[in-house]
């Protein structure tokens, strides 16, 4: 395993980095991007053994529902790119299940990947989205070949590719770029069925980075986001070699969907379980706000509460379901397709009314309310906490504190990433209706309509 340290020397690796137009020669170092970084670290040193052939917890393979479950927590205090570690494991793990039998060979690659990845303590990030081009249109028929990646030559070591992969959390901070189709592919496309692992630091990977962290001086207005934010990767691989043994898929247009379809079940079930607590975190700083305006006693700010956190239950429940009904092999355990499916549907499809409750309970200062400088400031300090307090038990103070939080957590920068990736994390709304329709009972529920209306199964047709 890694310490904190180790992590940050294993960056000086000459990737190509881009920040703002300007290329970032000192990643660790670098004012915004370099918090992202320490931030890794730290999770590093929090879970470093120094015992020989140990693993880090966040990437083991959970091997029953106990330990999918227990691994929720640890993920939920860490950052992103350990998160997206584990999802990337468990998706290479998923697949190579699924394509054993018809591609044993690649099966066995994946294997001894994900073996090596949990020995060298690396981070991973999954890069899945195309560029795409004229969404219309498949792959092989776009004006640009290049908007979904393919495979642009093949050699007797490996293959070389070309594209961009756009939405990649934290790729510059990762070693190892998780490359796999985006889509199902078709006979002609083959060219475009490739899954491989790609080390950051490859010839020809150059990343553009975006990121929702605060640029004002004083990060105390943002006592969400300053803690948490990590760099968006626009990855461009650009004539990339990648050697046989780090190729997961070359040409098997049949296979190709199994890798979106891996991840989708996992990337899900993070957003799922990130949606269970943050549903818990709208509730309370809903009650904490109606409580703070005096307004907790009011009978439409009740109901909007009791509609959030009905809404919070629901996404818990169909979380645990996800775990309690998982699926045991011999490789690990999965969780259930169903519930993970439909309960990553229902929170994203209901968040922003979620939000749009906490909005309208905590009233218009979440936008306006004055800073942390401003009520340290010996002339404007008392006389915000005067106006910004409500009554002899409630501080101006903390009244203004919790605006800067929800603002911060719904409504800035962080608030706007936040609405999107709830939505299209995972695939969007419309890939969780696909999956959850092919895993419903749909048979079964038929059956039961036909046998309370006094119908037989041949009267259906």
């Amino acid at each position: 395993m890694m310490t904190g340290q180790q992590y940050k020397k294993s960056l000086d690796d000459n990737r190509e980095t881009y920040f703002e137009g300007e290329r970032v020669r000192d990643i660790v170092n670098h004012p915004l991007l370099g918090e992202c970084v320490s931030r890794i670290a730290e999770g590093y040193d929090k879970f470093y053994s120094p015992e020989p052939g140990a693993v880090s917890p966040l990437m083991a393979i959970p091997r029953s529902a106990n330990e999918l479950r227990d691994r929720i927590p640890l993920l939920l205090e860490s950052d992103i790119v350990a998160n997206v570690t584990y999802q990337s494991i468990m998706t290479l793990t998923t697949a190579a299940t699924r394509i054993a039998e018809v591609l044993p060979e690649y099966a066995e690659r994946i294997r001894h990947y994900v073996q090596s990845a949990q020995r060298k303590d690396v981070r991973i990030v999954e890069c899945i989205t195309d560029a795409k081009g004229d969404r219309s249109r498949p792959p092989g028929k776009q004006d640009d070949p290049d908007a979904y990646t393919r495979v642009v030559e093949r050699r007797s070591d490996g293959v070389v590719i070309r594209g961009a992969k756009l939405h990649i959390t934290g790729a510059s901070m990762a070693h190892d770029l998780m490359v796999i189709p985006t889509k199902a592919m078709k006979p002609g496309e083959e060219a475009y069925a490739i899954g491989c692992a790609v080390p950051v630091n490859s010839p020809g990977v150059k990343i553009i980075d975006t990121t929702f962290a605060p640029r004002h001086p004083d990060v105390r207005t943002f006592p969400v986001s300053a803690k948490i934010h990590m760099a968006e990767g626009f990855v461009i691989l650009d004539n990339v070699f990648v050697p046989n043994e780090r190729i997961f898929l070359d040409g098997a247009v049949a296979q190709a969907a199994v890798f979106a379809h891996s991840l989708g079940l996992w990337e899900r079930l993070g957003g799922l379980s990130a949606m269970a607590e943050e549903g818990d975190q709208l509730v309370g700083f809903a009650q904490l706000v109606a409580e703070a305006n005096g307004l907790a006693g009011e009978g439409h700010i009740k109901e909007k509460i009791s509609e959030m956190l009905i809404h919070a239950t629901l996404i818990r429940a169909a979380l645990e379901a996800a775990i309690a009904n998982c699926q045991i092999t011999e490789q690990g355990a999965f969780p259930d397709e169903l519930y993970t499916n439909a309960g990553k549907y229902h929170g994203a499809a209901n968040y922003n009314l979620m939000v749009r409750h906490l909005h309208d309970i905590s009233g218009g200062s979440i936008l306006t309310a004055p800073g942390v400088a401003d009520l340290e400031n010996e002339v404007t300090g008392p006389l915000v906490r005067k106006y910004m307090g409500t009554s002899n038990g409630i501080d101006g103070e903390y009244r203004a504190r919790l605006f800067h939080a929800i603002r911060d957590l719904t409504a800035d920068a962080y608030g706007g990433w936040k609405a999107v990736t709830n939505v299209q994390a995972g695939g969007g709304l419309y890939a969780q209706r696909i999956v959850t329709r092919r895993y419903y009972d749909l048979k079964g529920a038929k059956r039961k309509a036909l046998k309370v209306a006094g119908l037989s199964d041949e009267t259906a047709g």
